[in-house]
């Protein structure tokens, strides 16, 4: 019995390895295709990023962002929801965030920090939330609702930006107090743009694990995710479950949100299209199977992938889209688990046969 357990495990472990592996490979046969070095192209994506602290610094900067969009796509996925508005839940956490930042600059640093990341946090699960008591009391589809809200949000925070934040199409920056720029982190990474965000990323992940497996209200978000007719028949109440999960992930979006306009960019302006950190959000939650270490590793991974891929055209002659391509194969590989899995099973059973032989 401990033996088929640790072969389960050992196996969740090597699918995400495994679509790595895979998607990095259907991206070198379609360079080949195409007439590219494949192996030119990849020295030049990552060792562009690991041979330059700046770019590490820039990667581990998107990473955070990630983690944020990531758990959150991640909670609602375990209660058994499909969350596609983690986009506009980042950009409501953003703009709230510089909102508060801006009208309040000469509060202390920890208060005006503290008072912009909760704004973030409440717009984004309030934008998420809608999503969950629609579907929790009308049953209706939370990916057609987080769909549309989505677009809702990209226009809204347009608007905001032009005629209540601004005069045109981008805010002033934030004050010193409101920045989440950390002057020794910089100087590490050659004046990057990584920032505290980093180890709030890191604290976050530790108290979604706590949350997800020491607590009640965890376990119960993950009962009602995996039958919520029988959690409902234990007492659980499925309704507010449902609620809370997109409570949460909206909450983690916005925190995202407020990551990417006070560490990043210092202001926010109008967008000509959703946010890709809250897409690849949702990859990065699916590449790391919904455990938060594994989300944070993937974020990781995808942060090197985007940084890297602008070191493709000049170094290799390969064009930027390729890296796209291969973090699209990763994902493919990562949804389609049951060809791995079922490669997986047949080299177990081989082996056992082999041994039962002998």
């Amino acid at each position: 019995m401990l033996l088929t357990t640790n072969q389960s495990r050992l196996n969740t472990l090597l699918i995400p390895i495994f679509s790595i592996l895979l998607g990095f490979i259907f991206g070198a046969v379609l360079m080949l295709f195409f007439g590219y070095n494949p192996l030119l192209a990849y020295e030049a994506m990552l060792m562009g990023v690991f041979d330059s602290p700046y770019f590490m610094g820039e990667a581990l900067r998107q990473a955070t962002v990630l983690t944020f969009t990531g758990l959150g796509f991640a909670i609602a996925f375990k209660a058994g929801f499909f969350n596609i508005g983690v986009a506009g839940q980042l950009l409501a956490g953003w703009v709230a965030a510089i909102w508060v930042a801006l009208s309040f600059p000469d509060l202390p640093r920890i208060l005006l920090l503290t008072l912009s990341i909760g704004a973030a946090i409440v717009a984004g699960a309030i934008w998420a939330g809608i999503a969950g008591a629609l579907r929790a009391y009308f049953g209706t589809s939370e990916v057609i609702v987080t769909i549309m809200l989505n677009y809702t949000a990209l226009n809204l925070t347009n608007y905001l930006i032009r005629n209540v934040l601004a005069t045109g199409n981008t805010t002033d920056r934030v004050g010193e107090n409101a920045s989440l720029s950390v002057g020794w982190l910089s100087q590490l990474t050659q004046n990057s743009r990584v920032n505290m965000g980093l180890f709030m990323a890191i604290i976050v992940v530790i108290l979604y694990w706590v949350f997800m497996t020491q607590m009640t209200a965890g376990f119960e978000v993950r009962a009602v995710g995996l039958n919520p007719d029988a959690s409902t028949y234990a007492g659980m109440s499925a309704k507010r479950n449902i609620i809370v999960s997109m409570l949460i992930s909206g909450g983690l979006a916005g925190f995202g949100g407020a990551i990417h306009g006070l560490g990043t960019f210092g202001n926010i302006f109008t967008q000509s299209g959703l946010p890709s950190l809250g897409f690849n959000g949702i990859a990065v939650a699916l590449l790391g199977l919904g455990n938060p270490i594994g989300i944070f590793f993937s974020s990781i991974l995808f942060g090197v992938l985007d940084v890297g891929a602008g070191f493709m055209p000049n170094r290799a002659g390969v064009p930027d889209e390729m890296a796209d391509i291969v973090i699209a194969a990763i994902i493919f590989f990562v949804g389609a688990n049951y060809i791995i899995r079922l490669l997986l099973d047949k080299i177990q059973r081989t082996k056992t046969v082999e041994e039962g032989g002998e």
